[in-house]
């Protein structure tokens, strides 16, 4: 078992070092901006059961299933930025979330996970209580505008929204936005500079306009940026955040089978972590290989 752990480590180890997160420092200001691209096949009858099984047979304790899509240690050691802006947006809104958060047994702080929905045009936010080993769902935000279609973001100024697993860093947040508050997914990822795509400065903001961004109106960016923020603080490294086309049920995957629709293929390969997600009510691990997304234990 040891050694079967270490080779994991190594393979992990040299999978990190392949893997070209893109980071963006932007403090001072933000530009709004996207990406996407993919291929074709029936995304019917997702793989996530099986999966799911596989990697519970794989000793907990194992740390190459945080190593393998972790962001680098200066990644997350960077600090989170503050602001006026930001301060006062969370004096404003800090006392009116904790009664929610209590009646669920939660608290500002604890560690936060973001799912995004373009079709129903919603932001859902999870929150895992302190001894809670899952995900709790705690509200579902109205997303005031994106951009572009149902579809991943391809090249810089195409003016789409991207979808995909993207995460958040202290360093991404930005409480000087242009668009109120705001923080950058990290786009594009491992996954998307694998398939050529390129765009910059893709966020989630508030000020209710978007070329490409997910916006919200500022009254509800400043809840979701200070729950955000609070688990940053709390010694959550980095946060979780999927985006999704539409929400990934069978049957409306199968409505986009018969119309055979043109990114049929990815996202069946975006429902596997989907499906995953609503089993565990865990985020799965997202790495990649052979340019797709694959899951496993957070």
């Amino acid at each position: 078992m040891k050694a079967f752990r270490a080779f994991l480590g190594i393979a992990a180890l040299a999978g990190a070092a392949a893997t070209p997160w893109i980071l963006q420092d932007y403090l001072y200001g933000d530009s709004p901006s996207t990406t996407g691209s993919v291929q074709q096949t029936n995304p019917v009858g997702s793989k996530a059961v099986e999966m799911v099984k596989a990697w519970f047979s794989r000793d907990p304790a194992d740390p190459s299933a945080i190593a393998r899509n972790s962001p680098t240690p200066s990644a997350t050691g960077k600090k989170l930025p503050v602001s006026s802006r930001s301060k006062a947006a969370s004096k404003r809104v800090a006392p009116l979330l904790k009664p929610e958060l209590e009646k669920l047994g939660l608290k500002i702080g604890d560690p936060i996970f973001i799912r995004i929905f373009k079709e129903e045009s919603e932001l859902e936010v999870f929150l895992q209580g302190e001894n809670d080993t899952t995900y709790t769902h705690f509200k579902t935000y109205k997303i005031c505008k994106w951009s572009g279609k149902l579809g991943p973001k391809l090249k810089e100024g195409d003016g789409q929204s991207p979808e995909g697993f993207y995460f958040v860093t202290p360093g991404r947040m930005n409480p000087n936005s242009r668009f109120h508050l705001s923080f950058d997914l990290g786009y594009p990822n491992a996954y998307d500079e694998y398939h050529g795509r390129t765009g910059s400065f893709l966020m989630v903001h508030g000020a209710c306009v978007s070329i490409g961004c997910y916006a919200m109106t500022d009254p509800l960016i400043e809840e979701i940026y200070t729950l955000a923020a609070a688990a940053l603080t709390n010694n959550q490294k980095f946060f979780r955040v999927h985006s999704f086309p539409f929400r990934m049920t069978d049957a409306r995957m199968n409505e986009e089978a018969d119309k055979k629709a043109k990114w049929l293929e990815f996202w069946a390969n975006l429902k596997e972590g989907y499906d995953y997600f609503e089993m565990m009510n865990q985020p799965p691990n997202v790495k990649l290989e052979a340019g797709k997304y694959v899951f496993g234990n957070p």
